[in-house]
């Protein structure tokens, strides 16, 4: 069978449905597109573009898009930088000026090119900011190195941990449940798994206390374990591989039992090799939900050298004031391992979800 031919992008956002000529169908068909691309990745560029910006500038309205940030110039006298300002004169002229200070409703400047012609003194509705386009690296470098109150490294470590060790422990749970439910006939076998599916219909806020009570009871309190283990097993993982494991063939099974293969065997050697497209597609859900996870590890953790990415942003959050710089700009920094991995196992999202529940 010869495979799919494979095609620019240039070529593919120029296709057309009717010929050489653009018809209605293509114009709302492109229309879509853009919308649902702005709507999609629109959110996402704001991230990136605000976490750049100072904790000033981010208070701004109307909110620019692009991180601006006023011009600072040394002036001669003064031992630190003074913000600059365009300064409407009476005589309705218009002269860069140097802030010193603000008093009141009164600016005092001072002309950079000319400090030794002293202070002007300046109606602070008469001035507007010089601003440039300028990228605040401080909101990445000052949390990663000089904030003592945020250990980036052992956060990083943290959910690291929690994340490979608790999705490999997912991936196992579920392919054996799943294997079990969908290539073993035994009394109950549906009635189980109608219940493995029907705790999907149970909020997470009605076990949060009762889980937590175990967890207490058996010293997992303030230990990563009791982060990774409670949510190891998934009904939407087991409905996936399950599904998916049906349109494995029967055959292949029992030739291997003919051969003498033991079960254990069959699921290494057989069943795993073949579910790889819908283990990929669990992997990267739980990927997402362990990463991303703030609630549980919150209420688990108390420690701050077992803190993940998630529970440690909250640093940045005082009782009268948040540091939204600094949360928009590590926000970012956690989404790049996510980004990684769904870049890696992308391509086996659309064949494991296409194909689960083929038979």
């Amino acid at each position: 069978m010869m495979g799919a031919e494979r095609i620019s992008i240039s070529r593919f956002l120029s296709l057309r449905s009717g010929g050489a000529r653009i018809n209605s169908a293509d114009a709302l068909t492109y229309l879509y597109l853009t919308f649902g691309t702005i709507l999609m990745f629109g959110p996402v560029l704001w991230l990136v573009a605000s976490s750049f910006k100072t904790q000033a500038g981010l208070v701004k309205y109307p909110p620019p898009l692009l991180p601006y940030q006023q011009v600072q110039v040394e002036v001669e006298g003064f031992d630190k930088a003074l913000p600059l300002f365009t300064v409407t004169m009476e005589d309705g002229s218009s002269r860069e000026l140097a802030q010193i200070r603000r008093v009141g409703i009164e600016a005092r400047m001072v002309d950079p090119a000319d400090p030794a012609a002293g202070e002007i003194k300046v109606n602070i509705r008469q001035r507007e900011p010089v601003e440039e386009v300028k990228l605040a690296w401080e909101n990445y470098l000052d949390p990663l190195v000089e904030l003592e109150n945020f250990d980036f490294v052992t956060y990083l470590k943290n959910s690291v941990v929690v994340t490979t060790v608790a999705t490999a422990i997912t991936l196992v749970i579920n392919s054996m449940a799943g294997f079990a439910l969908s290539k073993y006939k035994f009394k109950g076998r549906d009635a189980i798994f109608v219940l493995f599916i029907s705790t999907l219909m149970i909020p997470i806020t009605v076990i949060l206390v009762p889980v937590f009570l175990v967890i207490t009871s058996i010293g997992w309190k303030n230990n990563l374990w009791g982060v990774i283990i409670p949510g190891a097993a998934t009904p939407t993982g087991i409905f996936l591989l399950r599904q998916y494991m049906l349109t494995i063939p029967d055959e292949l099974l029992d030739a291997a039992r003919i051969d003498g293969a033991s079960e254990w065997h069959i699921y290494w050697r057989i069943i795993l090799p073949l579910a790889r497209p819908a283990l990929a597609v669990l992997a990267i859900f739980s990927v997402m939900w362990r990463w991303n996870d703030f609630l549980w590890p919150l209420i688990v953790l108390s420690q701050n050298d077992l803190f993940t990415l998630q529970v440690g942003l909250n640093a940045f959050q005082g009782e009268l004031q948040i540091q939204w710089h600094y949360v928009l700009a590590m926000t970012v920094v956690t989404l790049l391992p996510i980004t990684l991995v769904f870049a890696f196992l992308q391509r086996f999202i659309t064949t494991g979800i296409a194909t689960t529940g083929m038979k």
